[in-house]
């Protein structure tokens, strides 16, 4: 992924560099786009327990008010809104299959249904598998299921890991795997990810003519809506520089921001 990339360390600052940033955008009002966990709240132990600040979701509110928002999350889009407390926003669950609008309601899309039975035994077999690993826990979603391991020993993990990969393989036409972090996002196997999502948002919000995109997000999942907006929007990557092994990553993205601090005065400077 991100092929052909730059190294995160070698991005400038989306802050520090906001003149670079103002003469991307021009003339154009942003729509932005924006990961949940590690961009709008911190990386948790316990995925339940990412709640949104008061401060952030102000911003997010404020600039919601002056441009069109969108959150695209790997969670189940109602867990996100739930977790937000904000529910008149673009919300693309689950890496984007599912997408809702205030206005719309459930936006539709070809890959957005067809695979629930075979999620859910996926679910039940790495359920029964990961129940006896301490630290391993089985978050099921609506298009995907995920099994996060932060919490687990090193021979936890790996025993996650060995479950994960046996699973793939007994079913290799069906499913595929994302990796996260600590979590294995578990899929099925579907033309379809966060880049997708937001392409066919910017058609369906008409977005594509008089708006510049500008996607916000942490995870490696996020780098398929980088890579979708080269050339036609800006890509924000939220990397610590205290995580080395973040640092080092290629990306497709255009700047960096080292904290959800960071992504607070960046939002309200779109803002203002």
């Amino acid at each position: 992924m991100a092929v052909g990339g730059s190294s995160i360390a070698d991005l400038p600052n989306a802050l520090s560099s906001s003149e670079e940033l103002a003469s991307r955008l021009g003339d154009a009002p942003p729509a932005v786009f924006l990961d949940y966990d590690g961009t709008l709240t911190p990386i948790v132990d316990r995925p339940e327990d990412a709640l949104i600040s008061e401060a952030m979701r102000e911003t997010v509110r404020s600039l919601a008010k002056r441009c069109t928002v969108c959150v695209v999350s790997g969670r189940d889009r109602q867990t996100v809104q739930e977790l937000m407390g904000v529910h008149d926003l673009v919300v693309a669950g689950s890496h984007g299959f599912d997408i809702w609008s205030p206005d719309a309601g459930t936006i539709e899309h070809s890959a957005a249904s067809g695979f629930e039975d075979l999620l859910a035994g996926v679910t039940a077999e790495l359920r029964q598998a990961l129940e006896s690993i301490d630290g391993a826990a089985v978050e099921p979603k609506r298009a995907s299921v995920a099994a996060h391991y932060r919490l687990a020993s090193e021979d936890g993990r790996r025993q996650v890991k060995e479950v994960v990969e046996r699973l793939l393989a007994e079913h290799p036409e069906e499913l595929k795997m994302t990796p996260g972090k600590m979590v294995y996002e578990i899929q099925p196997k579907l033309d379809w990810d966060k880049g997708k999502a937001v392409l066919h948002l910017l058609g369906v919000l008409e977005l594509d003519n008089h708006q510049v995109p500008i996607y916000v997000g942490d995870d490696i999942t996020d780098e398929h809506a980088f890579e979708a907006l080269a050339g036609r929007g800006i890509g924000v990557i939220v990397a610590s520089p205290d995580d080395p092994e973040a640092r080092t990553r290629t990306t497709a993205a255009d700047f960096v921001l080292d904290s959800v601090e960071e992504v607070e005065r960046f939002l309200n400077s779109l803002a203002r």
